[in-house]
């Protein structure tokens, strides 16, 4: 079990206190995380050669991370990905939530659990990051008490095992957001690492990256990453689904679910020889390519943050599910436990 050390990160504009925990193993691997936003900010692996390579896209100023509007390294909800015209229906009342991505609602709203501040806790198994959300918050009713865990293996995983309950039926659909690039930071385009994504099939979406509720499958299409792809091989095709979304930025309907861990993706670099795999106890997965990342500020050791410089993988149940009774339920009901576990094994090419 990994090791825990805390330093102090700085002051929010509104004078809360900011701290980072490191997380090591005994292979010297290590993630920090803030408490602000529960933003993992760094994640250095050894590569083919030994060298620890930091992964992960970030920043070095706490001020950055306030500014910033892409989502880099942070805890997501209540509601991870979109909702249609940020409106749904519960037990048979309507609710009106912030529009924040055009017509619609994304991530959680104005001030979503990314720009919040968590409260920590070292324990034996890692870090404890704890948020109460208020009922009223962004238009989401109930009181939502949410605890995510971040733990480090001796096998390099870093798993994220998300809790939450609430004192009345509610929405929650928690994710993290962090974008990778595994030939470094500051290594340029993901366009030339591959990925796969253990899916027969995605959820069709509108131009505003909106589900339609229609299953498709994703043979005979860009999108069907069964087998390890190069990632910029399909990425500018003339498929409407990529067109819509500028690239990459859909949701498969990983195989198998049953609700018990399932691998949902793997991914590589060729320069490093690092590899990840993502596995899931949630229905979806969302490939995201980095597609709007220009306008982001200057990242760590003055590097230059740009379009498809990192790549998510966002562990979701499918978005705008609400809305298409046939998609698995982002529904927790009253005094009922919600669990999540989703875990990112890194390792090499053989």
């Amino acid at each position: 079990m990994s090791l825990v050390s805390k330093q102090t990160f700085g002051t929010t504009k509104d004078g809360s206190q900011i701290d980072l925990y490191t997380l090591t193993n005994k292979n010297n691997m290590q993630v920090i995380i803030s408490t602000f936003g529960g933003t993992i900010l760094s994640i250095k692996v050894p590569d083919k050669n030994g060298r620890f390579i930091d992964v992960v896209l970030g920043y070095d100023k706490l001020e950055n991370y306030e500014s910033q509007d892409k989502y880099i390294g942070a805890l997501i909800g209540r509601h991870g990905n979109r909702i249609k015209k940020g409106h749904f229906s519960l037990n048979g009342k309507e609710y009106q939530l912030y529009c924040n991505d055009g017509n619609n609602h994304l991530h959680g709203g104005k001030i979503g659990f990314d720009k919040k501040v968590w409260s920590a806790k070292e324990t034996d198994q890692g870090l404890t990051l704890t948020y109460i959300s208020p009922s009223g918050e962004e238009g989401y009713p109930g009181t939502l008490t949410i605890k995510v865990l971040y733990s480090l293996t001796d096998d390099n995983t870093l798993s994220i095992d998300y809790k939450a309950t609430c004192d009345e039926d509610t929405v929650c659909n928690l994710t993290n957001h962090t974008y990778f690039n595994l030939a470094g930071h500051d290594s340029g385009t993901i366009l030339n690492q591959k990925i796969q994504i253990f899916a027969n099939y995605y959820t069709d979406a509108d131009k505003e990256s909106l589900p339609t509720g229609k299953i498709v499958s994703v043979v005979g299409t860009p999108l069907d990453l069964r087998q390890p792809t190069i990632i910029g091989n399909h990425i500018n095709d003339s498929f409407e689904q990529l067109q819509f979304a500028g690239g990459y930025d859909h949701n498969w309907v990983i195989n198998d679910y049953d609700g018990t861990l399932k691998k949902a993706a793997f991914a590589c670099a060729d320069s490093t020889g690092i590899t990840l795999t993502t596995s899931t106890t949630l229905p979806g997965i969302q490939f995201y390519s980095g597609n709007y990342l220009d306008g982001a500020p200057e990242g760590k050791n003055h590097s230059h943050i740009y379009k498809r410089c990192g790549f998510c993988l966002e562990s979701q149940y499918f978005p705008n599910a609400l809305e298409h009774p046939n998609f698995k339920q982002p529904i927790i009901k009253k005094g009922e436990p919600w669990h999540a576990l989703t875990t990112y094994q890194f390792g090499l090419n053989k």
